[in-house]
């Protein structure tokens, strides 16, 4: 496995003398990267789609938060965050999407690679906008493992199909090597970019992604498929 060169100057690994903890390096990303540590959340204005309710409280208790690996699926981020509703498909803009395993471990969730974002300039990452209320700050967060420095929060701008520019919060790995998602890793990301329409072209790159083939149990991916079957159930 390699060490990724991809990993913006914000994120550099911890020092092994003395360890920095993620609201450090939230704060040094702040200082040197062309992506700002997402301090606290982004309140949402208006809805740029007309898809979902508001959530309690209003457009003053919201956030938008920008998903680009396996929340794009909108039956997995629910699982954990019930206010999340779309807002938009939005770009952004030089950066690539890759793959890997913080400070070499494998996700024990995921059983491969996850995904992170990574400045590259001419490149771009499509994902999807959603609408949250702050209610469910602390769940996201404990989702992308940011109390055990899995993931930074990072604040974004990025672009919708209409033209318009959206701050997002979203989460980028730190210190990671390189390595394949599972084969149950990326069917969920393509699921989310298919459910949600995604453009061709970027779901073509997605399903060419070579995985490492992975065929032990992932019990998230059975409570995904059970959460899928439920809402086709009720909907019938």
């Amino acid at each position: 496995m390699r060490r990724s060169r991809g990993v913006p100057e914000a994120f550099p690994a911890a020092p092994a003398s003395r360890p920095r903890s993620a609201a450090e390096a939230a704060r040094q990303a702040g200082r040197e990267g062309g992506v700002k540590a997402a301090a606290g959340p982004r309140w949402a204005g208006p809805m740029e789609s007309g898809g979902g309710a508001e959530e309690p409280g209003g457009e003053s208790s919201c956030f938008l938060y920008y998903a680009y690996g396996s929340n794009l699926l909108r039956e997995r981020l629910l699982l954990r965050n019930p206010s999340a509703a779309l807002h938009a498909l939005a770009r952004l803009q030089d950066f690539k999407l890759e793959f890997g395993h913080h400070q070499g471990r494998t996700s024990p969730v995921w059983h491969g690679g996850t995904a992170t974002i990574v400045q590259s300039p001419g490149d771009e990452v499509w994902g999807i906008v959603w609408k949250m209320n702050t209610c469910n700050l602390s769940s996201l967060d404990k989702q992308e493992g940011v109390e055990d420095g899995f993931y930074v929060p990072i604040e974004v701008n990025v672009y919708t199909q209409a033209g318009k520019v959206l701050t997002c919060r979203s989460y980028q790995m730190k210190d990671y090597v390189c390595g394949p998602p599972s084969p149950q890793y990326k069917k969920v990301i393509c699921m989310g970019a298919k459910q949600n329409g995604l453009p061709i072209d970027y779901l073509e790159k997605l399903e060419a992604i070579e995985t490492n083939n992975y065929a032990g149990p992932v019990p998230i991916m059975e409570e995904i498929e059970a959460a899928i079957k439920a809402e086709k159930i009720n909907s019938a």
